[in-house]
């Protein structure tokens, strides 16, 4: 209960503020009616659904009249869908009274570990309850580890000390020092969903097999089919796109169709690529099994009934019988042990687990290395150790380019033979030009980081570099005494912290580009009282958040724990306790939370970062000197592996900056995925056909993995259930043909998932009640025995993109966003080197420096931002203008670099694609897609 006042308090005076007429009203009846009371199990939780006066105070009767719909309210607040200046005060304090309400309950009901101890995080163990236990014994290092002796070996409290503890280690263990093993190299992807209700296909209990009543499997509906009905763009000439493949020579002349987002850009759509390079992978060095399988292609419903394909058919629809891929690798498939609880029998974990072969952390892995293969590709400056090897290339002679570009895979580097001429990364699979644009981006940006620090050890050589050995902790390194060692390690901590940076308050705030995600997310970085509140809070203040953490009180120290983490921001948290030492553990390790339950991804998360149609066909080519005009169009499909090389040599980094900068997205929509990514060419499959729809394959991955289908998928993370695909039709829609395009998605889902005729009788989830209390039938609502949606079987993937209806500036889903909420603080909470340990004695002072700076001084923009004044230069745009020089007077105009660069970014958020001053004559703006 005092979280949920805390919560309040942050917010309690703007509610009062400008209320009038009907609206003071509801004012009036949200401060009398008290805070709401955080759920106290899974089937009472707030579902971002707010009581009528609520409604009524934060957005007036917009928010009123969508009530009874399934989304989440606070899109409709004053401040969050336009301003009302002063009621978006309000409107945006609320909005952010909801979203950590969310996050609370997230916190609380959504975390399941594969890996042994969710049986104790459901019991307590040695009297402290689940939620507050933070050393396991399935993190230990096992004794074949090479580090086994080095953290006490058999010892039950293993601690990393020494070497292990002073930067990012190579497979990521000792990020947190007392559960060594955590967020490794190797270790179990986690679930965000109860065990039971993985796998739906398998019917694991009754519940489960009653929402779908034996009309799933692997291939079931067909992917393929799904694939060609929902997700194929349509093209005004199919010529000149080629299916993704373009015109010979790069010519202008083709042309691929998409839907595009304006207020998002092509670079920001490799991001996400080059994120989850470092976050996960389930390949081992760009493999599967060695089993292959279908994909699809052999049945569709006719009439509600699943019939086979014929040739003819397959032909019209444009799929492959004959496609096919390697199986999943699967880490454990026996039937999983059971345990008693609370009245009733839980799974200790999912009935088939898979490793995550990355490291979990965000340490920049695919740059670095994530193991001891990985290592071999990553490059450095044999004339300088500290740096990483850029070569230069002739015939590129712009300011940037100096710095140099990417090396190529020798015949010594471990590769596959589908490698052969790429540039050498750590991660080199599904190599692309946007992976080519990003390696040589930060491998320059990690060199500069080297050239500053030189610059001051020449100045000030016996100055304190800040950094601490801490085998030796009292001894200070002077600026000329760090080695090429420890400073290419600092250099790996700064990079890696920038890069978490960026896509928190950067690439985040793009892609969710509205006021209350603009104050949240940069609250998760700096806090809620911004830039300077780490330096103005009471160290009381900065006490109690560290008792909560220690507090074996658990699920009322952890919601009150994560809304005061909120005052200050997550990063920094723990590192500036009075009398912090290097010498003490609780200390170094001293601002982690892990709610009781060890850090790794879900496979739930990894399920909603399927953002393929982000990607257009062809790219937009562009050059510096004359950037309004396109020059070619290049497609993604030919730049991928070794044939990125010659595109980003001969072209240049600035260009494709450039081009990929200006550039918009895809809408994240049905159909709406890129041609190329449904006829792929890859020459190692042993098949047929030799290609495979990669969209396709995303749903068959995600039901390999177990993801539960959309609509349990959003009960299980407590947003409210869709009785019909009738509810995808967003309902604050006017023009007519907008309403009749959304109206033929669903009757086309309805086509490809059928009906069936429901019975009352069957309760089909735990997770959620009618709001009479009463528990959720097979008839959604309607009377028994109606022909009914096969809502519950919709793939989660179709889901999301099929939500029209989504937040001011939300290029996602509110279905996957609630994800992110979980898991986007869950991942800074957890990290050592982004709280207590994000200090000097790790960093190097330069390194503080910069990553609070972004850069190695501060600069801010000369305008308000959205309202914002005094407003940094955000952090990739930092990197751009020092690796990549000659784009300055481009990047003047822009404040987000996932902003369309040549976009007028208006007023208030927003949305409109129109040109800034300068760019009237560019090319895309001369008719809307």
């Amino acid at each position: 209960m005092r979280a949920t006042l805390f919560v309040v308090a942050l917010s309690f005076g703007l509610v009062a503020l400008a209320c009038n007429n009907d609206e003071l009203q509801g004012c009036v009846e949200e401060i009398a009616g008290g805070p709401r009371p955080l759920a106290t199990s899974r089937d009472q939780r707030f579902e971002g659904k707010v009581p009528l006066g609520t409604a009524q105070c934060r957005g007036g009767e917009s928010a009123v009249a969508f009530l009874k719909q399934p989304w989440v309210d606070w899109g409709n607040y004053f401040g969050a869908r336009d301003q009302t200046s002063p009621k978006d005060m309000r409107g945006v304090g609320g909005a952010l009274i909801d979203l950590e309400y969310e996050r609370l309950e997230l916190i609380a009901f959504n975390l399941f570990d594969n890996s042994g101890t969710f049986e104790r995080y459901i019991k307590g163990s040695d009297g402290v309850e689940g939620p507050a236990l933070r050393t396991w014994p399935e993190m230990r290092l096992p004794p074949d580890h090479p580090q086994y002796a080095a953290v006490g070996g058999a010892r039950v409290d293993q601690v990393c000390q020494g070497a292990l503890i002073r930067g990012r280690t190579l497979t990521g263990i000792c990020n947190d020092i007392r559960n060594p093993l955590m967020g490794s190299t190797g270790t179990l992807f986690a679930r965000n969903v109860d065990f039971e209700n993985t796998f739906p296909d398998a019917g694991l209990d009754e519940i489960t097999r009653n929402r779908h009543d034996g009309r799933l499997s692997l291939l079931v509906p067909d992917p393929q089919v799904i694939s060609r009905k929902l997700f194929t763009r349509a093209q005004s000439d199919a010529v000149a796109c080629a299916d993704g493949y373009g015109q010979p020579g790069f010519s202008t002349t083709a042309n691929c169709d998409y839907k595009s987002a304006p207020f998002f850009n092509v670079l920001a759509g490799f991001w996400i690529q080059f994120m989850t390079h470092d976050w996960f992978s389930h390949l081992d060095e760009g493999h599967n099994a060695a089993e292959y399988m279908p994909v699809g292609c052999r049945s569709q419903k006719v009439n509600g009934v699943e019939t086979p394909l014929s040739p003819e058919e397959a032909a019209r629809l444009g799929c492959r019988p004959g496609d096919a891929i390697d199986e999943a690798f699967v880490a454990e498939s026996t039937p999983p042990p059971t345990f008693a609880a609370n009245g009733r029998r839980y799974l200790a974990r999912a009935p088939r687990t898979f490793h995550n072969t990355n490291t979990a952390w965000w340490d920049a892995s695919q740059i670095y290395g994530y193991d001891d293969t990985s290592h071999r590709r990553v490059k450095r400056d044999p004339k300088d150790p500290a740096r990483l090897l850029l070569v230069p290339i002739g015939g590129r002679r712009e300011a940037g380019d100096r710095q140099g570009y990417l090396p190529l895979l020798t015949d010594g580097d471990p590769k596959l033979p589908d490698w052969a001429g790429q540039e050498s990364a750590a991660f080199p699979d599904n190599w692309t030009i946007g992976m080519s644009f990003f390696h040589t981006l930060f491998s320059r940006e990690h060199n500069q980081f080297v050239d500053e620090f030189r610059r001051r050890a020449a100045a000030t050589p016996n100055a304190d570099s800040g950094l601490r050995d801490p085998a030796n902790p009292t001894r200070v390194i002077r600026y000329a005494g760090v080695t090429a060692d420890e400073l290419f390690d600092a250099a790996r901590l700064v990079v890696s912290a920038e890069i978490a940076k960026i896509h928190t308050t950067e690439w985040t705030t793009q892609l969710l580009y509205d006021e209350p995600l603009f104050t949240g997310m940069n609250g998760n970085w700096n806090g809620l009282l911004g830039n300077q509140g780490p330096a103005v809070l009471p160290d009381a203040f900065r006490r109690k958040i560290d008792e909560l953490r220690q507090s074996p009180a658990a699920h009322r120290a952890n919601e009150l724990y994560s809304t005061l983490a909120s005052v200050p921001g997550i990063v920094g948290l723990g590192s500036r306790k009075r009398g912090w030492s290097l010498t003490n553990p609780d200390d170094v390790n001293g601002g982690v939370n892990h709610f009781g339950s060890p850090f790794n991804f879900p496979e739930e998360f990894v399920s909603v970062y399927r953002l393929h149609p982000l990607l257009p066909d062809l790219i937009e080519y562009r050059e510096v000197s004359a950037p309004n005009a396109i020059h070619a169009k290049i497609p993604i499909v030919e730049t991928f592996r070794g044939r990125a090389t010659p595109v980003m040599r001969e072209r240049g980094l600035a260009n494709l900056a450039l081009s990929l900068g200006r550039q918009r997205v895809g809408q994240l929509a049905l159909q709406n995925h890129p041609r190329f990514m449904q006829n792929l060419r890859i020459d190692r499959l042993q098949t047929s056909t030799r290609q495979i729809d990669l969209a396709a394959l995303d749903l068959i991955r995600d039901r390999e993995r177990g993801v539960p289908r959309f609509n349990e998928f959003r009960r299980q993370y407590g947003l409210r259930q869709l009785t019909s695909f009738d509810d995808f039709v967003d309902q604050h829609l006017e023009e007519p043909g907008a309403v009749r395009a959304q109206q033929q998605l669903v009757a086309t889902l309805r086509e490809v998932y059928g009906q069936h005729r429901c019975d009352a009788s069957k309760v089909i989830t735990r997770a959620q009640r009618n709001e009479d209390g009463s528990a959720i039938d097979d008839c959604l609502g309607h009377p028994d025995g109606a022909m009914v949606d096969n809502v519950e079987d919709l793939d989660t993937v179709v889901g999301y993109l099929a939500e029209t209806t989504r937040p001011h500036g939300f290029a996602i889903s509110e279905t996957q966003f609630v994800v992110f909420i979980l898991n986007a603080s869950r991942r800074l909470f957890s990290d050592r080197f982004l709280t207590s340990s994000f200090r000097p004695e790790f960093y190097t002072s330069l390194g503080i420096e910069w990553v609070d700076n972004n850069g190695p001084s501060a600069l801010f923009e000369p305008a308000p931002v959205n309202g914002h004044a005094h407003q940094p230069v955000s952090p990739l745009k930092r990197v751009l203008l020092r690796t990549l020089p000659e784009l300055e007077n481009e990047l003047d105009h822009v404040v987000n670099a996932f902003d369309p660069w040549a976009r007028d970014r208006g007023a208030y958020y927003s949305l409109q694609w129109k040109p800034r001053k300068g760019a009237e004559a560019d090319e895309a703006f001369r008719a809307s897609r």
